[in-house]
């Protein structure tokens, strides 16, 4: 997500749950019975999805995985699914009307991210299992934490309600894509194609299949995430005549300009001489600060933590500007940002080559926060760059969609809520996560619908070599794939229980 997913949690307030009253999940025991029943096909039915991965930037089982999506929505009980055109990559909607008066929109991704195996301790399509020391049995494979295997969590308990002959507490209406990963580039087709905006338009809201339990077992219900936009910037041939067509000697660089310098100078444009403060006119004029009250959840959620284990999930030492813990938690929560990717340009190989390239590209990403938008953000870069004399820099916009954000009494919010205090089951309120999911879209106009992601159990490495879900957990605080998949039949109930009120 992008992220999606699985993104960093960047404040957090804890509760310590206590069972709430009112009903519980109907013959639970039962459901938790069924899963355990199926634990095996389970796994395996992840396994075969990591197997095949749709990789949106390289074209790579775009069909294959629309169609595998569609079967596996089937399986689980939905009464249909169709692939829906979108001008990329294609969508799935499902739909499963279980005759309830409630309708909840489910989002899942398809496709993953690229990968080297070189790069992996087992193969990254294999979804080998194997013991992960002071965890318990993990999965390893790409897609595995991101997000398919908390996907297969939620599909698990769908199976449930089949093995137990239960109906759905709720309907369901699932949207699938397969251009998470490229920052949604179509989605806003799929949503807005009749037929989809007919059935989202029927929810109370829109959840996405996570895993947002830390290591001390602590569940986190997520309130928003930043926006993300793509890009990228070109400077060569092909976007003036002042540039070689093909990479040329060295030498001539006396009298002919270098698309390398010329990208350098652009880049350099658009931060302070910090290296991180965005520069672009106009980047702040909508920024929203944080309220109070999300400042407090930020404070609440930083005691009992280690600032040092923070510093160490991301390999580093200290914090922007050697700010204290909090300071720099308001500043990942509230700070919209300018990313270089990477950059490419000439030779790269062993020894020297003497050239001067012909072409020069740097990938980039905005992470935008309340209330900026893409559009803005898109044309503000491009009047920046004009203002400056950057014509010969050419701007790419790949994809990209706004933050969303949904109020923490929300009934969505409500029910995840309950669904996890009724359990006993601690959780942190994340004000907004780092990492970016498209619940712009479906939070914003026309649909405005509550967002959230939802799921017990944990993993790492999303977008990185080794990604891993966690199948059986050896600490009995933390859910292992079995106990999120009760998680989400528990839910189901609670949603219904809350939109009635």
């Amino acid at each position: 997500m992008r992220r999606m997913m699985i993104a960093l949690a960047l404040a957090t307030v804890s509760v310590s749950a206590v069972a709430a009253p009112g009903p519980s999940t109907p013959k639970r025991a039962a459901f938790a019975a069924a899963i355990a029943a199926r634990h095996d096909r389970t796994v395996q039915d992840l396994r075969d999805w990591i197997a095949l991965p749709t990789i949106a930037a390289m074209g790579m089982n775009v069909k294959e995985g629309a169609q595998y999506m569609s079967k596996l929505a089937l399986d689980a009980g939905f009464s249909q699914a169709k692939v829906v055109e979108s001008g990329g990559v294609p969508a799935v909607l499902a739909t499963l009307d279980a005759g309830a008066p409630v309708t909840l929109g489910i989002y899942m991704m398809y496709d993953v991210k690229h990968f080297d195996p070189a790069e992996w301790s087992s193969p990254p399509l294999e979804g080998r299992l194997v013991d992960r020391p002071g965890v318990g049995q993990v999965i390893v494979g790409r897609g595995a934490v991101n997000q398919k295997g908390p996907q297969t969590a939620f599909l698990a308990a769908l199976q449930a309600f089949k093995a137990t002959g239960r109906k759905l507490p709720v309907n369901l209406v699932l949207i699938a894509e397969g251009e998470e990963e490229i920052a949604s580039t179509n989605l806003p087709n799929v949503v807005a194609n009749p037929e989809v905006a007919a059935a989202l338009k029927r929810t109370v809201g829109i959840i996405g299949a996570s895993s947002l339990q830390n290591s001390q077992g602590t569940a986190g219900i997520s309130l928003g995430a930043k926006g993300a936009v793509e890009f990228q910037l070109i400077v060569g041939g092909e976007t003036s005549d002042r540039y070689p067509k093909a990479d040329v000697h060295s030498s001539v660089h006396a009298r002919v300009e270098s698309p390398a310098w010329r990208l350098v100078k652009a880049l350099d444009t658009l931060v302070a001489d910090d290296g991180h403060t965005p520069t672009i006119d106009g980047w702040f004029e909508h920024v929203a600060p944080l309220t109070p009250r999300q400042k407090e959840i930020i404070a609440e959620g930083l005691k009992g933590t280690s600032e040092a284990e923070a510093k160490a999930a991301v390999g580093v030492g200290r914090w922007i500007n050697d700010e204290d813990y909090q300071t720099s938690t308001e500043r990942l929560a509230s700070q919209p940002t300018v990313n270089i990717q990477g950059l490419v340009s000439g030779y790269m190989g062993p020894g020297g080559k003497t050239v001067l390239p012909s072409r020069a590209e740097a990938k980039l990403e905005f992470r935008l926060v309340p209330n900026m938008t893409r559009a803005e953000a898109e044309a503000k870069l491009k009047a920046h760059l004009l203002k400056r004399g950057f014509d010969d820099v050419k701007v790419v916009v790949s994809g990209g969609y706004g933050p969303n954000q949904t109020d923490e009494n929300a009934a969505l919010v409500t029910a995840q809520r309950r669904t996890l205090e009724k359990e006993g089951i601690p959780y942190r309120l994340i004000v907004r996560n780092a990492g970016s999911w498209p619940g712009a879209i479906f939070n914003g106009a026309p649909l405005n619908l509550p967002t959230g992601q939802f799921g017990l159990s944990r993993g790492n490495g999303a977008h990185a070599p080794n990604e891993w879900y966690l199948i059986k957990s050896s600490d009995p605080k933390v859910a292992g794939i079995d106990e999120a998949s009760l998680a989400w039949v528990d839910l189901l109930y609670e949603v219904a229980a809350a939109a009635k009120k």
